[in-house]
């Protein structure tokens, strides 16, 4: 069964249908509908979209990117995502201007990235985005020492001992350091709730007596490249926690703010919804470096979450049984 291809058809559909052409922050203009949602049951196979192929290895290396605390593009480099590049480039490019000074193309602001460490740490770095806010928000001051809250670990220290919290939640969105990232965060905050499993969820995953949805917040969404990704990345991270925590993967949940498709994405959307789905795939987790017998797990002690989530390369994830159509080039609007 695939019913998010389905749903994101319908998406576009009614961005064509009933979007307002709007101005945008890139210049490009997109035509835009105001509060949307999608929801997909785990159960169903994981949320990868099939009607254009997608590029798993970039979805998974943002993610993980995310989940390191991390802010600099190097680390996307290294696995070959270039996600970012277009925004450190255009900082760059800010600042060649405002000094008057030519700018090298963007082939080689990379190779600096990757080969001139003091360059990078000026030129890749965007700022206090989403690893910075997910592994270590600036928390209050006392006596002029600050506080860095770490709200991944506290999300699954309360999901271990607490996991009827209604506090279970994570925010990129930090008012007082938004005009120092390169992007205000796109998707900024989510929240994830359990429950009981049933019986017949018993039987199917013996051993794990809880499940797990996450729903995330999105403010502005680019529809056509944007929300596969986004769909994609969130399902990864339920799974990611589900494991940590021991529990089933339930239903997925994306609350749509600006949901919009750049003008210059229209013919490429057409030709999407024109597409027949094809079934999904499933997902496994290689656990990389994870203590599994307790026999090592007592002589070396159980890994840190930070550690654990620093041993996970993008090939740890493997799909099965992925299968789609061609690809469907379009430009994006930095």
């Amino acid at each position: 069964m695939n019913n998010i291809d389905k749903q994101y058809q319908q998406l576009l559909e009614d961005i064509l249908n009933n979007g307002l052409q709007k101005e945008d922050r890139t210049g490009t203009g997109t035509i835009s509908l105001f509060g949307r949602q999608i929801r997909h049951k785990m159960s169903e196979g994981f949320p990868l979209l099939t009607t254009k192929k997608m590029h798993w290895k970039s979805i998974v290396t943002e993610l993980l990117w995310f989940l390191r605390g991390e802010t600099n593009i190097k680390f996307l480099l290294d696995y070959d995502c270039h996600i970012w590049d277009g925004d450190a480039y255009k900082r760059y490019e800010r600042a060649n201007t405002w000094e008057l000074q030519d700018t090298p193309p963007m082939n080689e602001f990379i190779k600096r990235i990757k080969e001139d460490e003091t360059f990078r740490k000026t030129w890749g770095e965007l700022g206090p985005i989403y690893g910075k806010q997910w592994r270590s928000w600036s928390g209050p001051y006392n006596d002029g020492f600050g506080e860095n809250i770490d709200q991944i670990q506290n999300l699954i220290n309360e999901l271990k001992t607490n996991p009827d919290s209604r506090r279970l939640m994570v925010s990129a969105w930090n008012v007082g350091e938004l005009d120092r990232m390169v992007l205000p965060p796109c998707h900024y905050g989510f929240q994830v709730y359990t429950r009981p499993t049933t019986r017949d969820e018993k039987i199917v995953n013996p051993g794990k007596y809880r499940a797990i949805s996450l729903m995330w917040n999105q403010r502005s969404v680019d529809t056509f490249l944007g929300l596969p990704f986004n769909i994609a990345s969130y399902a990864l991270l339920l799974e990611i926690i589900a494991k940590e925590v021991n529990m089933v993967p339930d239903e997925l949940i994306g609350n749509l703010g600006d949901t919009h498709l750049y003008l210059n994405h229209i013919e490429q959307a057409k030709e999407q919804i024109s597409r027949t789905p094809y079934g999904l795939p499933t997902i496994e987790i290689t656990e990389r470096n994870w203590y599994i017998h307790e026999k090592v797990k007592e002589h070396l002690g159980e890994k840190t979450l930070d550690e654990k989530l620093k041993s996970y390369r993008p090939d740890c994830f493997e799909l099965i049984g992925y299968q789609s159509h061609e690809k469907i080039r379009a430009k994006l609007s930095n």
